[in-house]
């Protein structure tokens, strides 16, 4: 076990035990690649670390054993053709089982990695490995990655290396031929070569409302993080089967998929799908007799749609989600059908789990639990003072500067002066709208730019998705606001309607009335749009924003095409 080697306590009495005593122990010269894959090894050769399997029949199992020397023969390639500490390097791997042996190896050697999804283009490739210096871009061999990939090189003058996973392709070095010609002993850098846990490991870019995507960066001290994540929050088991359905380019990943479930010792099953097919994933799920899962909310309202109680789900154990708030109707419904709650998380690409429900509370249906021990959580009004129980705040971690905690980004990479402007103040601003109730518990309410202003009122939109999602007619819902010349902002719903019903006056009377009827009658929706799918990102995040943009785009064509009246 590897746990007691940072934890001098593991085992706790009650939440506020928990809080009050939870500590972590971090080496200065901490290297997850070293200290836990290679140690995990060290212990047992059998023991196993990954199970992954594909759309094509494509099936793997590796211990920590056969990660350790595949990571080792990565790092002598990556360092044979000139990757060495502080070099960036991108990743672009979907769910393939190549990602774990990357990163672990360039954490090894000490370079940063840079994770980014398929969906990248060859404009956002540039940008990104421009903005990072860039050294090498390892890509999984998609037709469209690539494409965008080739298309950017011109434009990205640090980036000398193209290398591919999966499949060979015409002016691309092949991973798995590269890696066979090197050693599989690879000695612990000293000196200058060696990491500190204070160094750069990881960078992702994140998506804000205005002006390009931020350099997030987390330190090498920032897998230890995860150990709450995993074991307290996901509530991982050694030797036991974990899944988080995320793809390797968001921060999930190694929320779910690396750090902390290795560190616990659990075994993470990846299952690297083509396209996202809610029957498929439960005959996995249950194929595979996995221990504990963790989704996006979107992913179980879609299992729902397909009939759960014919698939054998009962190994697992514990069921867990993040990625936007989940309503209650969902958990509700899985409850009748697996006799388990989903537990909420609640986080950043910033950090790890902020809040979450942990294991010594009941969970209240709709709440995102209590903070986690790693960080000071108040609730801060826009004067900065502390919102009282019940009243509204943005989520902030405190004394940051003074106290920065383990897990918590360390800055934004190549750009001192936005880290002191938004993490080295008085806090840490996530810029998520949340109250406390008076047990301690956190009620999300949307981010700072999708609570809606509407005729002096503040409505969140998860209160109203939940209220939406109740009915039989709805799938899935996304609530935002739209421009009105008398209320400021009206609610509006965007919605996916089940297989039978259609669209009609009739139907929104109905859904109007509904909402109604089960949360504050002022917060209903005034307009109602059905639509065939809702705009999502790849990690199944309802993108809210481009809806409330492209109905404030057409309020400006509309209003730019009335005629002048005026003499």
């Amino acid at each position: 076990m590897l746990l007691d080697r940072f934890l001098p306590r593991i085992e706790f009495d009650s939440y506020e035990d928990f809080k009050k005593n939870y500590k972590v122990n971090v080496p200065e010269n901490f290297n997850f690649g070293f200290d836990i894959v290679d140690e995990w090894a060290k212990q047992d050769e059998n023991k196993k670390a990954l199970v992954w399997c594909d759309d094509h029949g494509g099936k793997k199992t590796f211990t920590f054993k056969d990660i350790s020397l595949l990571s080792n023969r990565a790092a002598n390639y990556f360092k044979s053709i000139g990757i060495k500490k502080g070099d960036v390097v991108m990743l672009i791997l979907r769910r393939r089982w190549e990602y774990w042996v990357c990163a672990v190896a360039l954490h090894k050697l000490g370079a940063v990695t840079i994770p980014g999804t398929l969906q990248l283009t060859s404009k956002d490739i540039i940008y990104r490995a421009n903005a990072a210096l860039a050294r090498a871009i390892i890509c999984v061999n998609d037709d469209f990655v690539i494409t965008q990939a080739e298309k950017s090189l011109p434009e990205c003058p640090t980036l000398k290396k193209c290398i591919v996973v999966g499949e060979k392709r015409d002016g691309w070095e092949f991973f798995e031929d590269e890696i066979e010609k090197q050693s599989d002993v690879f000695e612990r850098p000293s000196g200058e070569d060696a990491t500190t846990k204070d160094d750069i490991m990881l960078v992702y870019f994140t998506s804000g409302t205005t002006g390009m995507p931020k350099m997030v960066q987390h330190s090498f001290s920032h897998p230890l993080g995860h150990i709450v994540t995993a074991k307290y929050w996901q509530q991982v088991q050694e030797n036991k089967l974990h899944m988080s359905v995320t793809d390797s380019g968001w921060a999930k990943f190694g929320w779910g998929k690396i750090y902390g479930q290795w560190i616990c010792g659990a075994v993470i099953f990846a299952y690297d799908f083509d396209k996202f097919i809610p029957a498929k994933l439960l005959e996995k799920m249950s194929e595979y007799k996995l221990t504990t899962f963790c989704a996006p909310p979107t992913m179980y309202r879609f299992m729902l749609l397909e009939d759960v109680a014919s698939y054998d789900l009962s190994s697992i154990q514990h069921w867990a989600t993040a990625g936007e708030p989940l309503n209650p109707e969902v958990n509700n419904k899985w409850f009748k059908l697996t006799g388990h709650n989903i537990y909420q998380g609640f986080g950043q690409s910033e950090g790890s789990v902020l809040m979450a429900d942990f294991q010594w509370d009941e969970i209240k249906i709709g709440s995102t639990g209590k903070p986690s021990p790693l960080y000071d959580i108040k609730l801060l009004d826009n004067d900065g003072n502390e919102a009282g129980v019940g009243e509204e705040g943005s989520i902030c971690v405190m004394d940051v500067k003074n106290n920065p905690p383990v897990g918590l980004f360390t800055g934004y990479y190549r750009n001192p002066e936005m880290t002191e402007e938004l993490l080295l103040g008085k806090c840490y601003n996530t810029c998520d709208m949340a109250w406390r109730d008076s047990e301690g518990y956190y009620w999300f309410v949307g981010r700072n730019d999708d609570v809606i202003k509407c005729s002096g009122y503040r409505i969140g939109p998860f209160e109203v998705e939940s209220a939406m999602l109740e009915h039989d007619a709805v799938v899935e819902c996304a609530i935002t606001g739209a421009p009105d010349p008398v209320r400021g902002q009206v609610v509006k719903a965007t919605v996916v309607l089940k297989k039978g019903y259609e669209p009609s006056e009739a139907l929104i009377k109905e859904l109007q009335n509904h909402v109604k009827k089960s949360t504050a009658p002022y917060k209903y929706p005034r307009i109602i749009e059905f639509v065939d799918e809702l705009p999502k990102t790849i990690s199944g995040k309802i993108k809210r924003a481009q809806i409330r943009h492209a109905d404030e785009e057409a309020v400006r064509v509309k209003d730019k095409n009335q005629p002048n009246n005026t003499k």
